[in-house]
């Protein structure tokens, strides 16, 4: 479970995020939207304990994380936009690395079926200079559900994937959600949203402007027109057109 209160994130003067709240339970899968600028990123690193936010609390399963840091992060996983990879290691090797950091059980196992999931099992003795960039954000994730968290922050998580990459992550995150994860996802791409989320925050500003299930967002913003996409509620809720 995810458990945020009054999170606030100041650079000087200037708010990225201001007084944010927000809970996502077991089998939840929460979309994060908003504007280039709308606090997302921010958001996501200060719940994974990238930075600490200047202000509120963070709990991950339970486990303050200013307090808990350890606790609280063995119990997430956290994929930025960007797969952070060894150069000089294969796909193999970053999976062994990553199960020793966090004394996996059955690692060889785990991974092998990791692999085989992500459909990059034949890139097992790869370098990441070898791979392609959906091939890259594959490794990242395989590493992070390694050790089964209970918790999971994507940013972005599609991109770089061909056609057949988007289907296979978008099953992963759902059988994750329905294995009790809690998930959040941070995603431009709305269609996305839609399809595999279960409840929706939409930022402007680093304020919270909407949030709740799919469907009360959509009566909160699209009364008139309870069929409006999530695209005309995005843009409602944050005053485009």
């Amino acid at each position: 479970m995810i458990e945020v209160e009054g999170l606030t994130k100041l650079y000087g003067d200037f708010a990225a995020v201001s007084d944010l709240s927000f809970v996502v339970r077991p089998g939840e899968v929460l979309g994060l939207v908003g504007p280039n600028g709308a606090g997302k990123t921010t958001t996501l690193r200060c719940l994974a304990g990238v930075m600490p936010p200047t202000q509120g609390t963070v709990r991950i399963a339970g486990h303050d994380l200013a307090t808990a840091p350890l606790a609280a992060k063995q119990a997430l996983a956290y994929f930025p936009d960007e797969p952070r990879l060894f150069d000089y290691l294969t796909v193999r090797q970053h999976l062994d690395f990553t199960a020793r950091l966090y004394q996996v059980a059955d690692a060889e196992r785990v991974g092998e079926e990791l692999l085989r999931e992500l459909e990059i099992v034949d890139k097992a003795d790869a370098l990441p200079g070898e791979l392609s960039r959906g091939m890259k954000q594959k490794l990242a994730i395989a590493c992070g559900l390694l050790h089964a968290p209970q918790v999971a922050f994507f940013d972005e998580p599609l991109t770089g994937l061909d056609p057949y990459g988007i289907r296979r992550m978008k099953d992963t995150i759902l059988e994750r959600a329905r294995e009790g994860m809690a998930l959040l996802i941070s995603s431009h791409l709305l269609h996305l949203v839609d399809e595999i989320c279960t409840h929706l925050m939409i930022l402007k500003q680093g304020r919270r402007v909407a949030y709740g299930t799919i469907d009360e967002v959509r009566r909160q913003f699209a009364e008139s027109a309870p069929d409006a996409s999530i695209e005309d509620v995005f843009f409602r809720a944050t005053g485009g057109s």
